[in-house]
């Protein structure tokens, strides 16, 4: 080309654009924005096979289906642990448990848990540093209002719900906190049951959702169901469970767990109708899904908006709780507390318009510690150094360059102290780590047996003492969680 025509050649495009745009039709849709909307749907103990599309013959779950039909289904996804506290903590620090430091839940009276430094990258800060109007709606449990693990101070800019997890075993509790502000909820004051929480929580998780309509938002939802107590609103839901199952076992409770003048806090409620509760609770999840989805829709912000959903945990088996009668750990052995597959796999979905394929299923192996690196690539922020986390976008986008775990590791610090490995095909479980019982490990070709029925340790020996290995290699020392007894030792614990 002339470069001496470069200059008009310019004008002369500047012009057209100029003539053509005055020309245009205003009522054109305008372009999407650059940005991807986040949303990280938790539920908390909802097990394997409590979603319809996974089985579940007793509860209807449509718009979780829904999820699943519209977008990808990680069938090798896993939480963080075992337990609220230090799962909510691995997918935060990106950090597994034998890194991360919240790795049990460890109360603090009157009312919180221990707290998460504030000294180490978190998911939220990581995407309000990148732009992002970051919320939290639900339980949270990782650290008590003006501590280093305020909501706030992990990069939360607004938090709404359950500061504590044991306030959390009481769906109409006495107040609730937004921010560092105690809400009262009139009407519910340990005695009577006027409030259900989770609606109220729900309420402002939409409202978060109207007023960040035109910017970037991270919006985490921890959801507080199906987690004991069993509760749920007298409504049409719950009406159509007590009619499917009729009579039931009624659950007795202990003492202090009703509702009155000598209640504790962290029990569970008595209940006449456990398994109806139970259901009615879980598709009140699905409601509330649903109600995202209309969000979106009605925002315009469904195509450049990811949702993700999982559960922290396996399922339960508290406050009355049957995950038997509900095959509610489907295919797999162990519920809550356990490290065996049914502890700790997640039915993870990923939503999101025009880059997941509707209704596709991959085998990629991951964990919540790699959802941080995953947000943060999306989100355009830094990937902080030094986690344990490996971001899965080029599988969400169907490309062919995933890198993958040499392994995944957890450890458990109650029940006589339990770690787990899992690398490729091979899964090894160690018992009673510092306990007073037989310690021993288990090994389970996930490939051959994934409902680990048959431990083969005995024929692979080696397998064996390199998966030990491992465990000693993936666990370091915490000066509040210690794992192997002399660690417990020196804690005095």
């Amino acid at each position: 080309m002339n470069f001496k025509l470069r200059p008009l050649l310019n004008i002369l495009v500047a012009l057209g654009f100029l003539i053509f745009g005055c020309s245009s039709d205003k009522s054109e849709t305008p372009e999407s924005p650059a940005y991807t909307n986040i949303i990280f749907i938790l539920a908390d103990d909802l097990g394997y096979g409590d979603l319809g599309f996974l089985g579940q013959e007793y509860i209807a779950t449509p718009n979780i289906d829904r999820l699943a039909a519209e977008g990808m289904f990680f069938t090798n996804h896993y939480s963080g642990a075992t337990v609220c506290a230090p799962s909510r903590s691995a997918l935060i620090t990106g950090l597994h448990t034998g890194h991360t430091p919240i790795r049990g839940n460890r109360e603090v009276k009157p009312e919180g848990q221990y707290p998460m430094p504030d000294s180490i990258p978190s998911l939220a800060r990581v995407m309000a540093e990148a732009g992002y109007q970051t919320g939290a709606f639900g339980k949270w449990g990782l650290g008590f209002i003006g501590t280093s693990g305020d909501p706030s101070n992990q990069g939360f800019q607004d938090f709404y719900g359950y500061n504590c997890q044991r306030y959390a075993h009481r769906y109409y509790p006495a107040h609730l906190w937004h921010n560092d502000e105690k809400i009262i909820l009139e009407g519910n004051d340990w005695t009577e049951k006027a409030v259900y929480a989770p609606d109220l929580i729900q309420k402002e998780t939409l409202s978060f959702i109207d007023q960040n309509r035109d910017k970037p938002f991270f919006l985490f939802m921890p959801i507080v169901m199906p987690h004991a107590e069993l509760a749920a609103p007298d409504d049409e839901i719950y009406q159509k469970y007590r009619s499917k199952f009729a009579e039931e076992k009624p659950y007795k409770g202990n003492a202090g767990s009703a509702y009155g003048p000598d209640m504790n806090i962290s029990a569970y409620q008595p209940h006449d109708y456990p398994h109806a509760a139970f259901a009615a609770m879980v598709e009140r999840i699905d409601v509330y899904v649903g109600e995202v989805l209309d969000k979106l829709e009605e925002q315009g912000l469904a195509e450049n908006t990811l949702i993700v959903f999982a559960s922290d945990n396996g399922a339960h088996r508290e406050g009355g709780a049957d995950p038997d009668f509900f095959d509610s750990n489907g295919p797999f052995r162990g519920h809550k507390r356990d490290l065996y597959e049914g502890g700790i796999r997640t039915p993870m979905i990923a939503w999101w318009p025009g880059k997941v394929k509707a209704g596709s299923s991959n085998n990629h192996i991951s964990a919540f510690w790699d959802l941080l690196p995953t947000f943060a690539e999306i989100g355009g922020a830094d990937v902080p150094d030094d986690i344990d986390g490996i971001s899965f976008l080029p599988t969400l986008l169907g490309e062919g360059n995933q890198p993958e775990h040499e392994y995944l590791y957890w450890e458990f610090h109650e029940q006589g102290g339990k770690q787990a490995v899992r690398q490729g095909k091979w899964k090894a479980v160690k018992l009673q780590v510092f306990g007073k019982g037989e310690r021993r490990t288990e090994l389970y070709d996930l490939a051959a047996d994934p409902g680990e029925e048959n431990n083969i340790a005995a024929e692979h020996p080696a397998k064996v003492k390199e998966l030990e290995a491992l465990m000693q290699t993936a666990h370091s020392p915490n000066p509040v969680f210690g794992l192997y007894s002399e660690e417990r030792e020196k804690l005095g614990q």
